[in-house]
């Protein structure tokens, strides 16, 4: 018998009985940092963790036996049974294993950003789902924070960037337009009385406004290799889904909103997802738009924001966004994608000018018609893709 068989003897495993093991299932759900949330085919709540009672403000035998459906802000209120029902029919899955940024809905009818992962198992019962969920709301706002500070630099930046671009242009300019100036003056006083030159002077005249040409030419030069200067650069386009940038912008465009009372809809065509973007300038135009609808409404009884896609002529797809504020003054309207030209008190008048640029730098074009809604629906077109690619 060997020595050693005593100390190589494995320690006997200890499994715990149905009530230890009910016991630890309650230490797991109420100290997970994440809600976790179950649900069976039908969506009806299964499971409704301690933290998810804390985040959506029902107690779990409230939540308990309810459609999942009250966790969420339209327009998947209305649609997750369709959603499901198409599942369970086709197996087609498109949010299952994949975790995505959306909006949740409190008991208070309160929406707030969340990060959702939702996962699948079959069971002798049936299949169920669960759904892991994290509150984005304080993360997004140390992210604005942070982004507002960023901007706050950026301007200060851009303020002196913007001096000492002047202060260029201004002597870089200055000599061709004091050139021209001294041309055109000569000439005049190289005219008669009554506007005709002398005989002797007509060659003069002549050369006087050759020079001034020359000279106008020049200044138009200095400003267009500014503006080439300004404007190079290559984005970085890749095949994204239009259902995501609209979802994940939207979801950080309305926190801290205080929009209890907006009524959101979204009305993608699924025939028209992929478009051919660069995620981070196209979500840019996204968040400036949506921003600028909820701004609008703040004083309307009736707070409807609107977006919509459709497929466009020359593989283009239209997005719009409306919203049912007051509309757009016609001084404004006139004026809406110039820049430094705004409504707001505190605003630049940059947001549509650099919206402009983005938009048709992805050969589309973006243009404001008055919303069914009675406010302002602003239209934007994206090129659509052939490929999936990374998405």
């Amino acid at each position: 018998m060997c020595p050693f068989a005593d100390t190589q003897r494995k320690p006997q495993q200890m499994l715990p009985d149905q009530d230890d093991a009910l016991q630890l299932q309650r230490t797991i759900l109420a100290t997970v940092p994440d809600a976790l949330i179950v649900i069976d085919e039908q969506g009806t709540i299964l499971l409704f963790s301690e933290t998810a009672a804390r985040m959506f403000g029902y107690a779990d035998d409230e939540a308990i036996g309810q459609n999942v459906r009250i966790l969420m802000p339209n327009p998947d209120r209305e649609r997750h049974d369709d959603y499901m029902r198409h599942y369970m029919e086709t197996g087609e899955a498109h949010i299952i294993g994949v975790g995505r940024v959306t909006n949740a809905r409190r008991r208070d009818g309160s929406t707030f950003p969340i990060e959702l992962a939702i996962g699948e198992a079959v069971t002798e019962h049936g299949r169920l789902f669960t759904g892991f969920i994290r509150d984005l709301t304080e993360a997004q706002r140390a992210e604005r924070r942070l982004n507002d500070l960023q901007t706050e630099l950026s301007h200060i930046s851009r303020v002196s960037a913007m001096g000492s671009l002047a202060s260029a242009l201004a002597h870089e300019l200055n000599q061709p337009l004091t050139a021209i100036t001294s041309y055109a003056e000569g000439a005049r006083s190289l005219l008669g009385d009554d506007g005709t030159p002398a005989a002797d002077n007509i060659e003069m005249v002549r050369e006087a406004l050759a020079e001034a040409s020359v000279q106008a030419l020049r200044a138009g030069q200095i400003v267009r290799r500014l503006r080439e200067f300004i404007s190079r650069g290559e984005s970085d386009k890749r095949v994204e889904r239009l259902r995501r940038l609209v979802t994940e912008a939207s979801a950080l465009a309305l926190t801290g909103t205080g929009t209890n009372s907006l009524d959101f809809n979204l009305r993608l065509d699924p025939r028209a997802d992929l478009v051919l973007v660069d995620r981070i300038q196209i979500q840019q135009v996204l968040l400036n738009l949506i921003r600028n609808a909820v701004e609008a409404m703040q004083r309307s009884g009736r707070q409807i924001l609107d977006i919509r896609s459709r497929r466009a002529e020359r593989d283009m797809v239209e997005v719009i966004v409306a919203d049912s504020g007051p509309g757009l003054a016609a001084e404004i309207a006139a004026v809406l994608f110039q820049p430094f030209n705004t409504s707001k008190e505190k605003g630049m008048g940059l947001g549509l000018s650099i919206s402009r640029t983005i938009v048709e730098a992805h050969g589309g074009r973006i243009w404001a018609e008055p919303s069914e809604f009675g406010g302002t629906a602003f239209h934007f077109t994206l090129p659509l893709a052939e490929e999936p690619g990374d998405v």
